[in-house]
């Protein structure tokens, strides 16, 4: 679904990505583990369309290959930023993002929306009023409003209360049950063992450790992790 060969990207003198290659297979839940300043969020904006690369390529398998512009109708990017309209309401964030996209949309349908992620009877409120869980909550209802095939997660838990976790969890195992293609960036590592069918570990740009779950225990994993930063 997702192939990056070489993929490179610069800030200057900073080098965020070096060279990193990577196949991500359709409906894979990939949990993206590595310290800050590693480079996973840099891969989930190049991924997501949001940021070019310097050099290499990434390319969507939709069939046939897309760049991420091309793409970006197949994808939802949620980060820890919640990027919402503090003044509009809930309802009037996912009317305008549905707008935005061109998605069919009634308010009707945005208000189900709404209810589905614990917001019943909020959605008429300023977001400004509502506290970090509530709006990473509005967050990924605005994300997923037009069906996604692929989802691109930078800390997606941040922010929320258990109750939100588990509304998150549910949302998660579900879209692997519809075959959707997961990228999720944590430093949770005992939470992305448990969603993920495969771990990445991404070191100074470069995929370091790439497992899979069924070849080894979250005990092992911690183990290799902890010693990958320690000799780095």
């Amino acid at each position: 679904m997702i192939e990056a060969q070489g993929l490179a990207k610069y800030f200057g003198r900073f080098t965020a990505l070096r060279s990193l290659t990577v196949t991500i297979g359709r409906g894979e839940f990939i949990s993206l583990f590595g310290r800050n300043g590693a480079g996973k969020t840099t891969f989930l904006r190049v991924v997501a369309g949001l940021s070019r690369p310097s050099s290499g390529s990434l390319r969507i398998l939709d069939p046939e290959p897309l760049a991420p512009l091309a793409a970006r109708g197949l994808m939802g990017y949620l980060s820890h930023n919640t990027a919402l309209y503090l003044d509009l309401t809930a309802l009037e964030n996912l009317r305008f993002y549905a707008e935005l996209h061109g998605l069919p949309h009634q308010d009707s349908d945005l208000e189900r929306r709404i209810d589905v992620v614990g917001l019943s009877g909020r959605g008429h409120e300023p977001v400004r009023n509502y506290s970090r869980g509530m709006q990473q909550r509005l967050a990924i209802a605005r994300a997923f409003l037009h069906d996604p095939q692929i989802l691109l997660l930078d800390e997606p838990f941040t922010g929320l209360d258990q109750a939100g976790t588990e509304f998150l969890k549910g949302y998660l195992a579900g879209a692997r049950r519809d075959g959707k293609t997961c990228i999720m960036a944590t430093h949770d590592v005992p939470l992305g063992y448990e969603l993920a069918d495969r771990m990445l570990v991404i070191e100074k740009g470069v995929v370091a450790l790439d497992l899979s779950k069924s070849r080894v225990s979250l005990a092992e994993f911690q183990s290799r992790y902890a010693e990958l930063a320690g000799e780095s």
